[in-house]
């Protein structure tokens, strides 16, 4: 009998967030018949710690093992409350890092960071950008499983004939900067008049109304559509051609991994985990933070380069083999069993 295990996270889904990857883990881990507490979908952030304190309690005595999503915002404190809990009780317990902006947040928090990774029974890392920045910190025992994709729910599709059509999909935040993306695309207007950007995701931080302003002042052709659920963004795909990511701060964006499955070729920042994740120039186009102009740029030479665009898709979605749960899974059970 495989043991039960206490999932402490972000199952926050509503209409002002993009979906986590916790659900997911826990909907694989149940598949291999483990048995998982999870906790908190409240939206609350009082309620939220008192729920994952309560599902920790309730259920501890019958778990071999806590894992703790660990972000660097301020959900970062509600894993070091629950790794305190696991200490005193003397259950083992798994950071799980998410986030391109963690290793900050180590930097200003360090005696919390210390003690919350150095007594952890294993660290895991989505990334291997992550994996590399952790360990230079003095953790030895971190280890690389990334997020699985379920290919099968992404049907991919290789784009014989580019046209002018963007996507842009994350959650309209600062960090994010999707302001870029807006500015790219207007760069390109000259050379491809008839060009259109969709953009799709919950407003963070008021940075939504900022872009819709500007596009209405520019009279720039871009949709906003909001928050979609997976499976409506996903048949929207099907419409453009090109993918865009344009963040400043990023880790492993779930979005590009999904972008890549669906055979659009992605053009974004070089920031933190993408690299590791997008070889440029071989499965996607990497241009610097910031740079709308160089973003442009790989935007005409996608459009212009069909070809390349071509080998580009293909060699990324050959690629993500590695994310499938059947790659990944192997990784889990060496740790939980």
């Amino acid at each position: 009998m495989k043991p039960s295990i206490i999932y402490i996270g972000n199952k926050v889904s509503n209409s002002q967030t993009n979906p986590t990857t916790h659900n997911k883990l826990v909907e694989n881990l149940t598949a291999e018949e483990f048995k998982v507490f999870s906790a908190s979908c409240k939206t609350n952030k009082i309620i939220r710690l008192l729920e994952m304190i309560w599902v920790f309690l309730k259920n501890r005595s019958q778990s071999s093992y806590v894992l703790i999503d660990v972000y660097s915002t301020q959900n970062f404190w509600y894993a070091v409350i629950l790794s305190k809990l696991s200490i005193f009780f003397e259950i083992k317990y798994i950071p799980i890092l998410h986030g391109g902006d963690l290793i900050s947040r180590f930097n200003r928090s360090k005696k919390a960071s210390t003690s919350l990774l150095a007594k952890a029974f294993v660290i895991v890392s989505p990334s291997k950008y992550l994996k590399e920045e952790v360990s230079g910190l003095a953790f030895n025992n971190v280890v690389y499983i990334p997020n699985s994709l379920d290919l099968k729910s992404y049907k991919f599709k290789l784009r014989k004939e580019l046209r002018p059509k963007l996507l842009w999909v994350r959650a309209f935040d600062e960090i994010y900067n999707p302001m870029m993306a807006i500015k790219a695309f207007q760069l390109i207007l000259e050379r491809f008049p008839n060009a259109h950007l969709c953009m799709v995701g919950p407003d963070k931080d008021g940075t939504l109304e900022i872009c819709k302003k500007y596009a209405l002042s520019n009279n720039l052709n871009i949709t906003f559509k909001g928050k979609l659920k997976k499976e409506k963004w996903i048949q929207l795909s099907d419409d453009f051609s090109i993918f865009l990511n344009t963040s400043f701060i990023d880790n492993i964006p779930v979005s590009v991994l999904e972008a890549m499955a669906l055979g659009l070729p992605v053009i974004s920042t070089n920031v933190g985990g993408i690299s590791y994740i997008i070889e440029g120039g071989k499965s996607g186009v990497l241009v610097n933070a910031g740079d709308e102009v160089a973003m442009s740029k790989a935007i005409c030479y996608l459009l212009e380069n069909q070809e390349s665009a071509q080998k580009i898709s293909l060699d990324a979605r050959l690629n993500l083999e590695n994310y499938s749960w059947e790659s990944v899974k192997n990784e889990w059970l060496k740790i939980l069993n």
